[in-house]
């Protein structure tokens, strides 16, 4: 005789799997609909960006300090895991009352489509995904309701033969597997039609202008655990704000230059490409970077300076910023006197000798030194703005962050690494330092409690990289030690010991590690 589960846990399980396959076929069908959309007509990017918007500052930097560049796929996770638990409610809620549960289901896209269509890039014509999701998430968790209350003992039909329970299963079987197959589908058709990788595979760059100076031999420490000087592509840090990578054709490209300027124009790829390039070495380096973190990277850039560009623009009287704008409505503020003096600012589309990976904004960004990323660096550009602070802000300064941004002085120890365990002897400790604009002078060490001693210094690159540093420790007793780093820039002031955290304006304060000897 089979074995049958209680009527009122069977009810609720039923009805919990009905609505979570419901949303899954919701999700699946408008990701897949998505795929002839704007990135943003999809809704967990749609919902992912407007999470980020209303993220509080000190929320964003705690996520960035415990996951780094995972944290958006966490957030993916998490919610994924919300609409699960959200979905199963709205199936027990049907089961008592299907068409409030449609009205709460209704309810919800219509949330989703107001943050898809509060995204800078998505029209009125973006909200066709969510409505045919939503349609045929409301038809599947009909379908299976109606199985369910068929079900002997169920809770619409207590007693009345009908569909078993092996039917249900099946039914939402097929109804995720559906689901999921749409979501699949949907993923391979973006990796096909992604025209922007097919021609950033086809580009090649045109030779620069003028080309970096070769890097000294010595820059290089040959040490185990130090990082490279010059950090691959695939390595470098990714922190901002888009969920889903931009997909954008250099062919249909264009950067409209505009504001209080006397000459507005629009630029186009092959234009720039046209233009007489540059290369530089520069570090980037994140306003989220804890002390001692690793959101920071050295590249060399290939690009057109800035200040040649706002030159043919010829800025008006008053004006003080440059707002500049991402194709997905991303915006960063920053001091027009840092883009017109002498550093090396780039409208960059050159990541260390190929076209810029699409991640870290093919085909054009920005690169300025001397700035953090949130004020300097956007990625996949658009639109430049010549303003004033007081009459625009960007989208981190509206969430609280400092408008301008200057890099602090920062110094920290890669070798030994946090908790190591060495052998009695000799260690060989070593680290990076970066001051932009005025480079690294000296570099000390201090371990224990002991005095400040100096260390050893790389060659230097430029100002506006990284450089590397060593110091010989003879050794001391086994058991627990520390080691503290702290800088001196190119004029000789020394690297503040004030402990910051990285909002509003970036982290500060000495690198300190713990290792024993053993």
């Amino acid at each position: 005789m089979e074995r049958t589960a209680p009527s009122g846990r069977w009810n609720s399980i039923t009805a919990a799997l009905s609505g979570i396959c419901a949303g899954a076929m919701l999700f699946g069908t408008a990701q897949l609909v998505s795929v002839f959309f704007s990135v943003s007509s999809s809704p967990m990017v749609a919902l992912g960006s407007t999470t980020i918007d209303f993220t509080p500052p000190w929320l964003k930097d705690l996520a960035i300090s415990l996951f780094g560049m995972n944290d958006k796929l966490v957030l993916f996770i998490c919610i994924g895991v919300v609409g699960a638990v959200v979905s199963a409610l709205l199936g027990l809620l049907a089961r008592r009352s299907y068409r409030l549960s449609a009205a709460a289901i209704i309810l919800l896209a219509a949330v989703v489509a107001v943050a898809m269509i509060s995204r800078a890039s998505t029209g009125a014509g973006d909200l066709v995904p969510i409505l045919l999701g939503t349609a045929c998430g409301l038809a599947v968790l009909k379908w299976l309701t109606v199985l369910a209350s068929r079900i002997p003992g169920g809770i619409h039909a207590p007693g009345r033969a009908g569909s078993s329970r092996r039917d249900f299963l099946l039914a939402s079987s097929v109804s995720l597997a559906a689901a999921v197959l749409a979501a699949g589908v949907a993923k391979s058709l973006t990796a096909a039609r992604n025209a922007a990788e097919a021609a950033r595979a086809a580009l090649g760059l045109p030779e620069a202008s003028r080309k970096a100076a070769p890097l000294p031999a010595a820059v290089q420490f040959p040490m185990a655990q130090m990082p490279p000087f010059i950090t691959p592509n695939q390595d470098f840090y990714r922190i901002d704000t888009a969920l889903s990578v931009p997909v954008i054709d250099p062919a249909q490209w264009s950067l409209r230059v505009h504001g209080m300027v006397e000459n507005e124009f629009t630029l186009s790829f092959e234009q720039l490409l046209a233009e007489d390039l540059v290369e530089t070495y520069l570090t980037l380096t994140c306003v989220s970077n804890p002390v001692g973190g690793d959101l920071v990277g050295n590249a060399k850039w290939l690009g057109y300076p800035l200040r040649k560009l706002l030159e043919r623009a010829v800025p008006t009287t008053g004006a003080d910023m440059v707002l500049s704008t991402s194709v997905d409505g991303f915006s960063a503020s920053t001091p027009l006197t840092v883009l017109t003096d002498d550093r090396m600012a780039l409208l960059a589309i050159g990541m260390n000798d190929e076209p810029l990976p699409l991640e870290h904004g093919f085909p054009v960004r920005m690169v300025v030194p001397g700035l953090y990323g949130y004020v300097s660096a956007t990625k996949w550009l658009v639109d430049l703005e010549v303003t004033r602070f007081q009459d625009k802000t960007a989208y981190w300064t509206t969430r609280g962050w400092s408008a301008k941004g200057p890099i602090k002085m920062s110094s920290r120890v890669d070798t030994p690494r946090p908790f190591a365990r060495l052998p009695v002897g000799e260690v060989v400790m070593g680290g990076s330092a970066w001051a932009q604009t005025s480079g690294i002078s000296r570099i000390e060490v201090q371990v224990d409690d002991g005095d400040w001693q100096e260390a050893e210094l790389a060659s230097e690159a430029s100002v506006d990289t990284w450089r590397q540093w060593r110091f010989v420790w003879p050794g001391g007793q086994p058991g627990t030690h520390t080691v503290t780093v702290r800088a001196y820039d190119g004029d000789g002031q020394l690297q503040s010991g004030q402990k910051a955290d990285p909002a509003p304006d970036g982290s500060s304060g000495w690198h300190r590690l713990q290792f024993s000897v053993e």
